[in-house]
């Protein structure tokens, strides 16, 4: 009788006007290859977020749909919000 935890990016969506990332990561433990329970964790990634330590996959969102575009608005919209 072998448990073992392991962990997926089970889903990747691309959200709302600035392309925001969520990503959520499901953490599974096994006995003997079968599953036993999951649970799930979410992150959501701004286009000003440092993706380096983000898995390729992520990594490769974040390069197609931040575009400089994104990425100017995006810092255009946070400046306009600040209140100082």
């Amino acid at each position: 009788m072998a448990l073992s935890e392991r962990t997926e990016e089970d889903k990747i969506e691309i959200v709302g006007q600035f392309k925001h990332i969520q990503v959520r990561t499901a953490t599974i433990v096994e006995r003997d290859g079968e599953e036993l329970t999951r649970a799930f964790s979410r992150k959501a990634l701004a286009p000003d977020a440092d993706v380096s330590g983000e898995s390729a996959e992520v990594q490769a969102i974040a390069g197609a749909v931040w575009t400089q575009d994104i990425k100017d608005a995006y810092a255009a919209h946070i400046a306009a919000s600040d209140p100082s």
